[in-house]
């Protein structure tokens, strides 16, 4: 056997396997990538509600997705530290934190972006949202709704009722009158 024949045998071999590895690398490359752009996707389209359950999970997976490995991903765990270290914050007025809350998330959104290949700016980032007035004000109400129901159940608050219609005396449950 000759060393061509060696090579032949050894490529036929090997060819499927290391195909199959290609394939396997490939596709968990596909997959990281698409967790990254899920919580990007989230982060993006509940950027007005940022006490959403699906805003909140999505930042917590941030670091789960995202890696120290790369300078790219590497910028976006840092700027997610900044965000996660004002959300903390409580030396600011609320007006303040507020108007800080929204530069963090920008540039946190921002970076991820340019990370994942998306090419916005951190005005349309900023401003590119629609956020119906009525979702502010049932938030509020539920809000209302939350606190005025938890001052009732202990005791804080009472319950007005008024009787309208009283029962007739004279008539029985059945209609009828006693008389």
């Amino acid at each position: 056997m000759t060393i061509s024949d060696a090579l032949i045998i050894l490529a036929t071999l090997l060819g499927p396997v290391i195909a199959v590895q290609v394939t396997r690398y490939v596709d968990e490359r596909k997959e990281e990538k698409g967790r990254k752009l899920q919580v990007f996707k989230t982060l993006m389209a509940t950027r007005a509600y940022s006490l959403s359950a699906a805003h909140v999970e999505a930042l917590n997976r941030i670091d789960l997705e995202f890696s120290t490995d790369q300078a790219t991903e590497r910028k976006v765990i840092e700027v997610w530290k900044q965000y996660l270290d004002h959300l903390g914050d409580k030396s600011l007025t609320l007006e303040r934190w507020g108007e800080k809350r929204v530069e963090v998330l920008v540039e946190l959104l921002y970076v991820m972006g340019q990370c994942l290949g998306y090419k916005f700016d951190k005005t349309q980032i900023k401003n590119g949202t629609y956020s119906p007035v009525a979702h502010g004000r049932i938030e509020e109400e539920q809000e209302a709704i939350r606190a005025q129901t938890l001052e009732l159940l202990q005791g804080k608050r009472a319950l007005n009722m008024f009787v309208t219609n009283l029962p007739n005396p004279a008539r029985t449950q059945d209609g009828s009158s006693d008389s």
